[in-house]
C-alpha cells in the first residue's frame, strides 16, 4: 500500500469512521455550531430586554463546544496517524490540530473568565465577546486547513479510482429515448 493510500485508511475504523466515512468531519459540527451560536447570543445580549438569559445560554455553548471539540479532536488525531511523517499533508495535519487545540484552549479560558469575572444577569462584556469572536476567525483558518487535507490532500477520502467509478456507473445507466 503507498504512503497516499495509507492516507485514506483509519488507524482504526471502529473509533475513527470507516474508508470514506471518517467520523471527524461530522463531529466537528457539534463545536462550531455551537461557538458560532455563543457569539450570537453574546451579540444578542446586547439588544434585548433580559440579556441574562442570552449570557447563560452563551455559557452552556461554549461549554457544549468544548466537550464536542475534545471528541472531534481525538478522532482527528487519529485521522492525523494515517497521514506519513514529513509530507506536505502531515504538516498541514499538524497545524491544523494545533491551531484547534489554541481554539480550544481559549474557549476554555473565555469560559472561565465568565465564571470568575462576570455577572450571567447582565449583558456579555465585550472582552469575552471579542475574545470569541478573534477565536472564531482562527478556527475559519484552522477550517480551511481541514478542507485542504480532505480536498486537496484528500485525507480520509476515497481513492480516485472509486470516485470515478461512481460517476462512470451514472453515465454508463443512462440510457438513450427510443426514436
Amino acid at each position: 500500500m503507498s504512503e497516499e493510500q495509507a492516507a485514506k485508511r483509519p488507524v482504526n475504523a471502529a473509533l475513527a469512521g470507516p474508508y470514506g466515512h471518517p467520523f471527524h468531519p461530522i463531529l466537528v459540527t457539534v463545536p462550531i455550531g455551537a461557538w458560532v451560536s455563543s457569539l450570537v447570543f453574546d451579540i444578542g445580549s446586547h439588544v434585548v430586554a433580559d440579556p441574562g438569559f442570552l449570557a447563560r445560554g452563551s455559557v452552556w455553548l461554549i461549554a457544549i463546544g468544548v466537550v464536542g471539540a475534545l471528541a472531534a479532536a481525538a478522532v482527528g488525531a487519529l485521522d492525523l496517524l494515517a497521514i506519513p511523517r514529513g509530507t506536505r499533508a502531515f504538516r498541514t495535519g499538524l497545524l491544523h490540530m494545533s491551531l484547534n487545540l489554541l481554539v480550544v484552549a481559549a474557549f476554555v479560558v473565555n469560559f472561565l473568565w465568565r465564571q470568575a469575572a462576570f455577572s450571567q444577569a447582565d449583558a456579555v462584556a465585550i472582552g469575552p465577546l471579542v475574545l470569541s469572536a478573534v477565536t472564531l476567525a482562527v478556527l475559519g483558518v484552522s477550517g480551511y486547513l481541514g478542507g485542504t487535507l480532505s480536498y486537496r490532500y484528500g485525507v480520509r477520502v476515497v481513492e480516485q479510482r472509486e470516485q470515478a467509478e461512481a460517476y462512470r456507473h451514472a453515465t454508463e445507466s443512462r440510457t438513450r429515448p427510443a426514436h
